[in-house]
């Protein structure tokens, strides 16, 4: 992958706006996430770090997961960010959560951690296995690397059903592909594994499938927040009609048909690091 997404920074952008979208997003993706972290050995005690922490959501869950004993260094480039989740983590009373404002390639630890995590935060790096490397060194031997990111080629084939819900989903791919973004990152999991050193993960992929207004808006506030990317790379939205009117139609649409529309499929992967080199 290019330099294009370092010079142009996350694809989604930073606004109030792509902050409660992450929100919302993340309370749908708790109850896997949760399962898949337990899943993996995280448990109270342990000093945890997460990448590309965003608002905060993923470290305030693995806070709950490690409790009091444990810890949870999340590190995030964006000082808006950072903020916001700061005051997320006070406001819900969680004490145990180290915010750093801080390129992930960039942070340095004074102590080992015990696992490392992140979620859709590969996707966006311009060399994800050079970044696995980096960080993979402050996790101690025998300690957790567990990672979700997505995978579009299901999505796109099961939203082919309904007409503007797979331009809506089409459009948002074609611009993340141009602007250079790893649509696919989930299942690439397994060679950026494998490539940075470790061992090969354990793997596997959840799908929800919904029809309801606060799943579908998934799609409507998705464009919203990757519109100024649509524009500047010159890509056509008119055949969407009135953007304002969007959510309520592709609503329409989900409600007419009966039936169900896909989320991105959520891939998740993990093993320990090795306790001697390889």
């Amino acid at each position: 992958m290019s330099e294009t997404l370092k010079s142009q920074g996350y694809h989604l952008g930073y606004s109030d706006a792509e902050h409660e979208r992450l929100i919302r997003q993340a309370a749908r993706l708790e109850p896997v996430s949760e399962r898949f972290f337990r899943e993996t050995g995280i448990a109270a005690g342990d000093r945890v770090l997460d990448i590309g922490s965003g608002v905060g959501d993923v470290a305030m869950l693995v806070a709950k997961i490690v409790r009091s004993t444990g810890s949870v260094v999340a590190v995030e480039r964006d000082r808006g960010s950072i903020e916001r989740a700061r005051a997320r983590a006070a406001e819900a009373g969680i004490k145990n959560i180290e915010f750093v404002q801080s390129d992930v390639d960039e942070y340095s630890a004074h102590a080992e951690f015990d696992a490392i995590v992140g979620r859709y935060v590969l996707q966006f790096l311009p060399d994800p296995v050079a970044t696995l490397r980096s960080v993979i060194a402050h996790v101690r031997p025998g300690g957790v690397v567990a990672f979700q990111e997505g995978s579009w080629a299901p999505f796109l084939v099961l939203s082919s059903h309904l007409p503007l819900w797979s331009s809506v989903v089409a459009l948002l791919h074609e611009a993340g592909v141009r602007a250079g973004v790893n649509l696919e990152m989930g299942p690439a999991l397994h060679a950026a594994f494998r490539k940075a050193g470790l061992p090969a993960p354990r793997m596997r992929m959840d799908m929800e499938f919904g029809c309801d207004p606060d799943f579908t808006r998934w799609a409507s506030d998705s464009l919203q927040s990757v519109l100024p990317q649509i524009q500047r790379l010159g890509l056509s939205y008119a055949a969407l009609g009135d953007l304002s009117t969007l959510q309520q139609r592709l609503q329409n649409e989900v409600a007419n048909s009966r039936t169900v529309v896909p989320w991105i499929g959520l891939v998740a992967a993990w093993c320990r690091k090795p306790t001697t080199a390889t």
